[in-house]
């Protein structure tokens, strides 16, 4: 049974949640969420990211913001896609609120002091993940021309991402998917939580 790609449901908010932290970490101790939620466990960490899957507010965490690539039935991978200028930085400290989540320790300064200026008629992509097993089936690979087309057909003409300096293997899948890095923002205290030197922008026009 070949790849199968569908419109992520509440139902899924369990998935989605283990990919946006896996996401999010990307290699590292810590990411954006164990910061935000002052604490390392994983358990802890899944249940708010469920819950922020599916608040009233449609931050870019929102589960219907994602589409859910399936193998023999079973959810293996992700790809997050909003709109700026409805999942924005206001709407994403909305759905915190919903929560009960609050900023005590300055969490969303750190994830956003390294961000861009971004065009509202630009699609952004986020949480590109798959499960580890199923790293060479082709999951984003999939996952992406499916979220390319469905731009076109939106009307959008360009597409882009945000990743940390350094990730070498999703720069490279990007390039290979036409992507280019169009800029770049290095950040002291960016570094200092999390041993990443900053990000990058990266865009394609079709």
């Amino acid at each position: 049974m070949g790849i199968k790609i569908r419109q992520a449901k509440v139902a899924d908010s369990a998935f989605l949640a283990q990919m946006i932290l896996q996401s999010s970490r990307a290699g590292k101790k810590d990411g954006v969420f164990d910061l935000l939620f002052a604490t390392n466990d994983d358990a802890t960490i899944l249940k708010r990211l469920e819950e922020l899957t599916q608040t009233t507010a449609i931050s870019h965490c929102h589960y219907r913001n994602f589409l859910l690539a399936e193998l023999d039935g079973k959810p293996v991978g992700t790809l997050c896609s909003y709109e700026p200028r409805i999942s924005n930085k206001e709407t994403f400290i909305k759905a915190l609120s919903e929560i009960g989540c609050s900023d005590e320790n300055n969490a969303l300064e750190v994830m956003y002091i390294c961000s861009f200026k971004l065009n509202n008629r630009t699609l952004i992509f986020d949480f590109m993940e798959e499960l580890e097993n199923f790293i060479d089936v082709g999951v984003l690979k999939v996952l992406m021309q499916k979220s390319l087309l469905t731009a076109r057909l939106k009307g959008y003409t360009i597409a882009q991402t945000m990743i940390e300096i350094g990730s070498l293997e999703s720069e490279l899948f990007y390039k290979k998917m036409g992507f280019r890095v169009v800029e770049q923002k290095e950040c002291a205290l960016y570094k200092e939580k999390f041993g990443r030197s900053g990000m990058s922008l990266m865009s394609i026009e079709f």
